[in-house]
């Protein structure tokens, strides 16, 4: 074989790789960015749970979902606001009293984990789920006539491997 045979040879064995290497991406779960592991998939589970029950206006379940150690600061400045996991059923209940036809669809954009993806999770393991929420419902003014408000935000949802399930510790 000559040795400009051998280069091309050797330049299209190259390219070959280089193009397999390329089109080879990691993969992640359908519509996100989000890699598919059995982690992160446990994790979506759990915000699936969490949306569906947020659509019911079902207060018990969300309650049900959030760890003792569930923790929210509303995001303000002062502590008047925030509350913890005693706090937060009164809240979701207030929040549901007067909503209904609700909507809430999700769009997952990140995971962030203080664990890698293993066999055995660590107790304790943290998760933070970046999501866009939108969201409709349906509420009485003070004129006593219903109101469709929409609503569309970005949240934080975080939530702690329990050695059963993953439980909300905050962005409920």
């Amino acid at each position: 074989m000559s040795l400009s045979l051998s280069r091309a040879l050797l330049a299209a064995l190259a390219l070959t790789a280089v193009t397999a290497g390329c089109a080879r991406r990691s993969s992640t779960i359908p519509g996100t960015r989000i890699s598919d592991d059995r982690v992160n998939r446990g994790i979506l589970a759990a915000i699936e749970q969490y949306r569906t029950a947020v659509e019911k206006g079902d207060a018990e379940a969300l309650f049900l979902m959030a760890s003792e150690n569930y923790s929210e600061d509303s995001g303000t400045a002062g502590g008047e606001d925030d509350y913890g996991y005693v706090g937060l059923k009164d809240v979701l209940v207030g929040r549901f009293r007067m909503a209904r036809d609700i909507r809430f669809a999700m769009k997952y954009v990140n995971i962030r984990r203080t664990c890698a993806a293993a066999d055995d999770l660590p107790v304790g393991c943290v998760a933070r789920v970046e999501a866009l929420i939108d969201a409709s419902f349906t509420i009485v003014d003070a004129r006593g006539q219903d109101r469709r408000t929409d609503k569309r935000d970005q949240n934080e949802l975080v939530l702690e491997w329990s050695g059963e399930r993953w439980q909300f510790i905050a962005g409920l």
